[in-house]
């Protein structure tokens, strides 16, 4: 059930964020007369799932989830129909049309994505306001995963700087030391100030990492209290099959007993294919129960947690949030622009992440604020995406009419078909790139 929510939850965003880029070159080309032969959302090759005609345009939806079109006129774009373009330009044309008419009609659709960005920060927050958790506020500081601990973090450390920048939201501080290049990491261990210095392959490592398998798991998350409360079972739970239930209590483990959820993981972990003695509260009931850990180092446990942390929540009226709402649209564009340097390093690649890497960003349950957050941010991706200076897509026509703009003399119609052709491979290369990237993930697990 959650991939199908998680599905249902791209095709929607996908579908709207289509519409809203094609209806940015609609609505220019419209401006300035130029005829749309076709709007379709989504790809149509051989056939579509259906179209109908309202004046000169035929609209559509096609099958394939690629994209969408708008077919404009007297324009070289991705259906190659060049046999207009043999005949006298006519009024209509997008090729009659001065070279700064064409050029607002090539960046219509990334200026509404941006636009929609923008409008969809701003709603967020005066619909739902704003929560985080400082990192000041985790009192019992960090759980950190391997790679953290073997950088020199330790669990219960505190991380309050990155290169002596105080970190406000805790969930920022993994993206953070990866695309600013962070070296020093300053955090109070046992109440006492210590700065850590990330080894030179740290990022390296990280990035890695995180292109490995769609199960990701926290690189660094906030420590709780061990309640001992069972909060659910997974599918395969030895736990459950030894005759435990939800909402009994785990009073100890052979004997032993734990302030920490992560410490009670860890001692589960160091006791793999073992039986366990749990004694358990259940109710007014203290009962003695022989568990059994999985060869994996699992009993097949959610915990209930002590989410017991000081959070800070904001909220907006309308005239707040529209700076608010644009100051976290730049926040993000930033931060996605940063995401091209890691590209210097050719690990990168193995990063990029087709249609499933996508998808999994959804939440698993519906949730209207962190779908409108994801549709906003891939409005964001789209638009930048569509602006590089790629032929076959809005960035490659731009830098063809600048450069007509430039030197005054218009590239030719050959010229343009060719180009469009290579950008297609291109783009199709880079789609079985990131598609098999997912596909290698999958397999991993």
């Amino acid at each position: 059930m959650e991939i199908i929510i998680k599905a249902l939850q791209f095709f929607l965003s996908l579908s709207m964020l289509v519409l809203v880029h094609e209806m940015g070159h609609y609505a220019m080309a419209r401006l300035f007369k130029v005829r749309v032969e076709k709007f379709y959302i989504f790809f149509a090759p051989w056939f579509s799932l259906f179209k109908f005609r309202h004046g000169d345009t035929e609209y559509g939806m096609g099958w394939l989830p690629l994209g969408g079109f708008v077919k404009i006129s007297g324009m070289v774009d991705e259906s190659l129909d060049t046999e207009s373009l043999k005949e006298p330009p006519k009024p209509h044309e997008f090729r009659s049309k001065p070279a700064w008419q064409r050029l607002l009609i090539m960046i219509g659709g990334v200026t509404v994505n941006l636009v929609f960005a923008f409008l969809l920060y701003i709603a967020i927050l005066y619909a739902w306001g704003e929560r985080y958790l400082p990192a000041e506020n985790l009192k019992y500081g960090v759980v950190a995963d391997t790679l953290f601990l073997g950088a020199g973090i330790q669990n219960g450390d505190v991380i309050v700087a990155l290169d002596g920048k105080k970190v406000d939201d805790f969930a920022t501080i993994v993206g953070t030391i990866l695309l600013d290049e962070v070296n020093d990491v300053q955090l109070l261990r046992a109440g006492q100030p210590v700065t850590i210095t990330l080894p030179p392959s740290f990022r390296k490592e990280l990035l890695s990492s995180s292109s490995k398998s769609f199960k990701r798991k926290s690189y660094l998350a906030p420590r709780c209290l061990h309640t001992g409360e069972i909060a659910k079972f997974a599918q395969h739970s030895p736990a459950r099959d030894a005759g435990l239930m939800e909402n009994d209590k785990i009073l100890s483990l052979d004997g032993e007993t734990f302030t920490y959820a992560d410490q009670t993981n860890l001692f589960i972990q160091s006791r793999r294919a073992q039986t366990l003695a749990a004694r358990v509260l259940r109710g007014a009931d203290t009962l003695s129960i022989a568990v059994p850990v999985g060869a994996d180092g699992f009993m097949g446990i959610y915990w209930r947690l002590n989410d017991d942390f000081e959070y800070v929540s904001r909220d907006f009226t309308l005239l707040a949030a529209i700076p608010a709402g644009c100051q976290m649209a730049i926040e993000r564009i930033s931060g996605y622009l940063k995401q091209f340097k890691l590209f210097k390093d050719p690990e990168a690649l193995k990063s990029m992440g087709g249609f499933i890497s996508i998808g999994s960003i959804f939440p698993g349950q519906w949730h209207w604020p962190s779908f409108w957050e994801m549709t906003a941010l891939l409005s964001i991706v789209l638009g930048i995406m569509n602006l590089l200076p790629i032929p076959a897509m809005d960035g490659g026509h731009v830098l063809f009419l600048l450069y007509e703009m430039v030197t005054r003399r218009k590239p030719s119609d050959q010229f343009l078909e060719r180009a469009q052709v290579a950008g297609m491979i291109f783009i199709l290369a880079l789609l079985l790139l990131a598609n098999g990237n997912d596909l290698v993930k999958w397999i991993a697990g």
